[in-house]
């Protein structure tokens, strides 16, 4: 009994942190997206560099509202998540 007192809250916060990991969004749909509308301002390149300003996941959602706004792109929700889900899966890494 003492045992699964003591497994229980660690199963818990297990299973909650990777639920938090995983990202909404459907990356093959982001793909697309950025092929679509990112790479005609810059290519992958801005991803790659070894100064990167983006440091986060909310860091990466904002940079991409911002690329929204200088380019009068409108994405929804969906389209903004599959698009974060793409760049996080291929470039940035974030947990």
């Amino acid at each position: 009994m003492l045992k699964s007192f003591i497994l229980f809250p660690i199963v818990a916060a297990l299973s909650v942190s990777t639920q938090a990991a995983t990202l909404p969004g459907d990356a093959a749909n982001g793909k697309k997206l950025h092929d679509v509308s990112c790479t005609s301002c810059h290519n992958d390149s801005v991803y790659k560099r070894q100064d990167r300003k983006i440091k986060s996941l909310a860091g990466l959602t904002e940079q991409i509202n911002n690329c929204e706004h200088m380019t009068d792109v409108k994405l929804g929700k969906a389209q903004e998540n599959d698009l974060v889900k793409y760049l996080n899966e291929t470039y940035y890494k974030f947990k």
